[in-house]
């Protein structure tokens, strides 16, 4: 994407408030990865900003006159290493709207990201992303990062872990 003369941002800490922007983000990139998207305004409460929280977010706030209110997002969370035996720094979802992609939005919320891990002393920084989502891997390579190609995620639905959960056997 070109860059856009004049569009200015600014990366801050999403608050409660915020929830309706962190979902219609979220609801996009959904759509961006053909995913379904099953989030409400009382999931997002209770795990971001309750006793319940579990999950961490930065916003691109929009500061100039160009464009939506908002332009991109990151969701993140700790995990813990057992070999570093540290917190990783685990980066559920970053996305900016494709038609302001190339401007330094997304590169912005990943040094923000990056400031938190080194103040959290952070042994990783670690994400997923889709095999066939070339831009996005591209990018990262572009920032240094490395992909862990002999890594497999693996996943368990509800209806799985349940399951799994009751066996005795």
């Amino acid at each position: 994407m070109p860059k856009i003369p004049g569009l200015k941002w600014k990366i801050r800490v999403a608050e409660e408030k915020d929830i309706p922007v962190i979902m219609d983000l979220c609801y996009q990139l959904s759509v961006y990865e053909k995913l379904e998207f099953k989030g409400t305004p009382e999931l997002y409460k209770k795990y971001g900003f309750s006793e319940d929280k579990i999950f961490d977010c930065l916003l691109a706030e929009n500061m100039g006159d160009i464009g939506p209110e908002y332009l991109g997002v990151a969701l993140y969370y700790y995990t813990f290493s057992t070999f570093e035996s540290k917190p990783t720094l685990w980066l559920e979802d970053v996305f900016v709207p494709e038609e302001y992609r190339g401007n330094g939005v997304g590169t912005q919320l990943l040094k923000e990201l990056c400031k938190i891990a080194v103040v959290k002393d952070c042994g990783r920084f670690e994400w997923t992303v889709l095999d066939w989502n070339e831009p996005s891997r591209q990018f990262y390579y572009g920032l240094g990062a490395t992909s862990m190609d002999e890594w497999t995620t693996f996943r368990m639905t509800p209806e799985v872990f349940k399951r799994l959960s009751e066996n005795e056997g």
